[in-house]
Order: C-alpha cells, then sequence, then structure tokens
C-alpha cells in the first residue's frame, strides 16, 4: 500500500469511501449486506487501507452505525474515520456530531467535514456558527482535522477555502473532469493555499472503469492487465497535492483492483497520461452527440421541444448517469422528448447530422423507466 504523511500521521494513498456498500437486493434503500461489508473492510485492513469514509446521511445513517460496528475488531489508533456535517439535513450542528460520536462508537472523529459545499448552501455553513464549533472540539480533542467537502463554482470553493486555514478539502477530481470539467481550476484554488486535498468521484461514479470500445482498445493496447479503474486512480495519483483517493467499494473484485493499483509506487508515466487524454476524447466523441446549440433545429419543431436543452441532459446522461433525466422536467421546454412525433424537421436542419428524432425517442423512453 501506497502512504503519504499528513501533518503528523501517515495516510494510505487508498481510502475507502462508505457510501456504496453491498445491499441485499436491488430496492432504492435496501438495508447494507453486513455480512459482504465487512468482508470489504476486513480486506482494506489487512491491506493497509487506514482512512475509512463515511457520513451522517449514507445509506440512510446506516452506514454510520455499520462502521462503528465494522470496526470494533481493531484497535482505534490502527485506522482513521471521516464523516461529515449536512446542513440542510439537519441543522443542529451539536446534536448531529454527538450522534455521530455514538453510532461510530468512538470519543473522537479523525477527519471531520463540512459536507458537499455548494453554491447554494455555502454561505449557511460560513454563517451557522458550526465551524466555530467544530473547531472547539478539534481544541477539546474530539476531531484531530477539520476540513469540508465541496461540489461548487470555483468561485464558492475559494470563498470556502479562504474562511480560515483548513486542514483538508476534498473534491471531485478525475482526468475526464480535468479534460471537460472544472476539476483543474478547483485544484488550483487548494494547491495555491496549500490545502491538502482528499478525492471523491476519482473514476467519476464507475462511469470511467465503462469506457467506450474505442477508448478501451487504446489503453487496452498500452496495458493489457490494467483495468479501465485503474487507469482512472493511476492518473490522480499523479498530481502532488492529493493526500487520499477515495473508492466507494461495493465487492471484493474491485477492492482486490484498487488495493493492486495501490501496491505499485508510481501513477501513470507522462506517455501513458497523455495517451489517456486521448481516449478520454475517443469516448466523449462515441458517447455524445455534437450539439452546439446554433438551434437551427427548433424553429420547425411542431411541438415546440428545446431541442439543444434535451440533448444536453442527454450528454450528461451518457457521461454522468440516469440520474441527470431528472433535469428533464425543469427546463424551459413547451413540448418534451415523448411529445417528438419524428417527422425529421430538427434533423433535416442540423449541421452536425444528430440523429435528432432517434435521441428524443430514447429519452422519452428512459424517462418512462425513472
Amino acid at each position: 500500500m501506497n502512504y503519504k504523511s499528513f501533518q503528523d500521521i501517515s495516510l494510505s494513498g487508498l481510502g475507502m469511501g462508505n457510501m456504496r456498500l453491498p445491499v441485499q437486493g436491488d430496492k432504492a434503500g435496501a438495508p447494507i449486506d453486513r455480512v459482504r461489508a465487512q468482508e470489504i473492510i476486513d480486506y482494506a485492513m489487512e491491506n493497509g487501507i487506514n482512512y475509512y469514509d463515511t457520513a451522517y446521511v449514507y445509506h440512510g445513517g446506516e452506514s454510520e452505525k455499520f462502521l462503528g460496528e465494522a470496526m470494533k475488531k481493531y484497535p482505534r489508533e490502527s485506522y482513521h474515520l471521516a464523516t461529515k456535517y449536512l446542513v440542510f439535513v439537519n441543522p443542529d450542528y451539536r446534536a448531529v456530531f454527538e450522534e455521530q460520536l455514538a453510532r461510530l462508537q468512538t470519543d473522537y472523529i479523525d477527519f471531520y467535514l463540512l459536507h458537499g459545499i455548494n453554491d447554494e448552501h455555502c454561505q449557511s455553513y460560513l454563517n451557522n456558527g458550526c465551524i466555530e464549533y467544530l473547531l472547539e472540539q478539534k481544541k477539546a480533542g474530539r476531531i484531530r482535522y477539520l476540513g469540508f467537502s465541496a461540489h461548487a463554482s470555483v468561485d464558492t470553493l475559494t470563498r470556502a477555502a479562504d474562511h480560515h486555514q483548513w486542514d483538508f478539502a476534498q473534491i471531485q477530481l478525475n482526468y475526464y473532469d480535468w479534460k471537460y470539467g472544472n476539476a483543474a481550476k478547483e485544484y488550483k484554488v487548494l494547491e495555491e493555499r496549500n490545502i491538502p486535498i482528499m478525492v471523491m468521484e476519482p473514476v467519476r461514479g464507475g462511469r470511467l472503469a465503462n469506457l467506450s470500445s474505442e477508448a478501451v482498445q487504446m489503453l487496452k493496447e498500452a496495458h493489457p492487465d490494467w483495468s479501465m479503474a485503474s487507469w482512472a486512480l493511476r492518473w490522480v495519483k499523479r498530481l502532488p497535492q492529493v493526500q487520499v483517493i477515495l473508492s466507494g467499494m461495493s465487492n471484493m473484485e474491485q477492492i482486490r483492483d484498487n488495493v493492486k493499483t495501490f501496491q505499485e509506487p508510481e501513477g501513470l508515466t507522462d506517455a501513458d497520461a497523455e495517451l489517456l487524454m486521448k481516449a478520454c476524447e475517443a469516448f466523449k466523441n462515441q458517447i455524445c452527440v455534437p450539439c452546439t446549440a446554433c438551434r437551427y433545429c427548433c424553429d420547425d419543431c411542431p411541438k415546440k421541444i428545446n431541442i439543444p436543452a434535451c440533448l444536453e441532459i442527454y450528454n450528461g446522461y451518457k457521461t454522468d448517469g440516469p440520474w441527470v433525466l431528472g433535469r428533464l422536467n425543469s427546463i424551459d421546454s413547451e413540448g418534451k422528448p415523448s411529445d417528438c412525433i419524428g417527422c425529421g424537421a430538427c434533423a433535416g436542419h442540423c449541421p452536425q447530422s444528430i440523429r435528432i428524432p432517434e435521441i428524443m425517442s430514447e429519452l422519452a423512453g428512459l424517462s418512462e423507466k425513472k
């Protein structure tokens, strides 16, 4: 296992995320399969993982309780617990903190985070007194290190980072968001302030473990034995400001592959990294439609569908997953994909030759399944 120094301790490069533990069945809200989840935790401990991340809301509040039970067999000093306070779930940060200590069956939390700072809730965190209270708990020894996680604009991330000298921060960081999102700018904000980074979504919720056929072929020709997930993890390992890379491992196959990746001291070579970015471009081009939002398709649509907005959501679905489809209900559009009659007037005007009626039909079907 790779380790990096953090203040006065040493942390494993790979951290165990406890948001996607195995569950009993496949229904939403299904209870944690504690036998299989314990096997994953035990394998993690046996292979040197010493950072365990959870939150007040994960698995409906059961993640913290499970982790408290699962870690009882190990000496408390042999691992580090990270958990989070989410302001809009329960604004009573004092009560939440005490409940978390009880759930985790511990008298201190190693890494405590303000959870999911974003543009909407950032000011609530900064104003409601929680930071001052948590700093008091740090002085009392009930929190060892205080940080925050963020899904925010660069400006909001900067505002949060400048509040005081945080011990660490957690952001979504992967090669796709580096190339096509704001990850590089977010990384720079934290790097300039010398804030160590805990990485979430290094494989983008599993999406980068399932690339397009062209991208997979490019990467397999270079390293036949590497999984697509390991390419993503190796890329993040290259970044010097990164402290711990979290992975929400749901089965033994995933954790074995990830542990193998973190048994190697290096990440990617420069040539590997260049190839990965070419594969990333091929992946995006193969799964996404090249809509430029010119709106030539809209004027003659008899159902007045905001086609570019629908295509943007379609691309989001392809890269981020089904949760993006919920945005279809909030776009400014008189017609919906299900209203499309397949007349083809839109496709006839499209400079990019996008098969718009087919995509509208696919979006309509996907919306019905949700």
